[in-house]
């Protein structure tokens, strides 16, 4: 599934709550390591989930990422695709839910 198609429902979803775009766009970037130009870039070219976390270089921290998901607790998912997904996930969750963003972003 490309990035593309599920990134629209992340802003809506945010937006919703009274957050923002750019603020999608700032846990993205946290995660993956990627620019804004590279985020754009893999939007503007319907890039898949999993070619995006093949060439994304993870951030340190996102194994502090924890907690529940779909009902699955994403610390304890195995497939290390699913796992990334669900990081993404959680931290446009904790967003939407009012949390601070420098404890989204695990106080880096």
């Amino acid at each position: 599934m490309p990035v593309a198609r599920v990134y629209p429902l992340y802003v809506a979803k945010v937006e919703r709550k009274g957050r923002s775009a750019a603020e999608v766009d700032e846990v993205i970037r946290w995660l993956t390591g990627y620019s804004d130009a590279e985020v754009r870039a893999h939007l503007d070219a319907g890039t898949t989930f999993e070619d995006f976390f093949a060439q994304a270089r993870l951030h340190p921290h996102a194994g502090l990422i924890t907690g529940v998901i779909c009902g699955i607790r994403v610390e304890d998912i195995e497939d290390p695709l699913m796992q990334q997904i669900r990081y993404l996930d959680k931290l446009v969750d904790e967003l939407a839910r009012g949390k601070a963003m420098d404890k989204v972003l695990r106080g880096d």
